[in-house]
């Protein structure tokens, strides 16, 4: 990892034309957004809403992936379910709790326990969850391959 601070650039552009927002960022494809159907939006692009939980799940993923590989868990797949609860909280609109509902597929003869120690690492080094306020849940099942 190069040292910290870390910079990440980011550019949205819209128009008076179309409800459309088009996110970029150097070296990536582009993404277009819209509002979601909750704020009136027509619901079939990605809102900023669906990115923060995405970037929730896909943050839990590499965090995972790295502390697993760090204590040498050998493990074939995981999904992340990422569900953000929204609401006002002192006149403002956030997001107050997230639950992760995490799948783990792990190889070989390893705990739940130890598993679950993992996860939960996962959860305490996600740096997108670390940015938040919202309180943070997390419910897990272990398969064995």
């Amino acid at each position: 990892m190069d040292a910290l601070p870390h910079y990440y650039t980011v550019a949205a552009s819209g128009n008076n034309s179309t409800s459309h927002v088009v996110v970029s960022s150097s070296g990536v494809s582009d993404i277009v957004t819209d509002a979601p159907a909750e704020f009136g939006g027509p619901g079939d692009q990605w809102s900023p809403e669906a990115l923060m939980m995405a970037a929730v799940a896909d943050c839990f993923i590499l965090t995972f992936r790295a502390i697993a590989r760090a204590s040498k868990l050998d493990w074939q797949a995981l999904t992340v379910e990422a569900t953000g609860t929204l609401d006002r909280v002192d006149r403002k609109t956030q997001f107050t709790d997230i639950g992760l509902s995490v799948a783990v597929t792990v190889i070989g003869d390893v705990s739940e326990q130890q598993v679950e120690r993992l996860l939960h690492k996962a959860e305490e080094g996600c740096l997108i969850t670390n940015s938040l306020n919202a309180a943070i849940s997390l419910e897990f099942a272990v398969a064995y391959a």
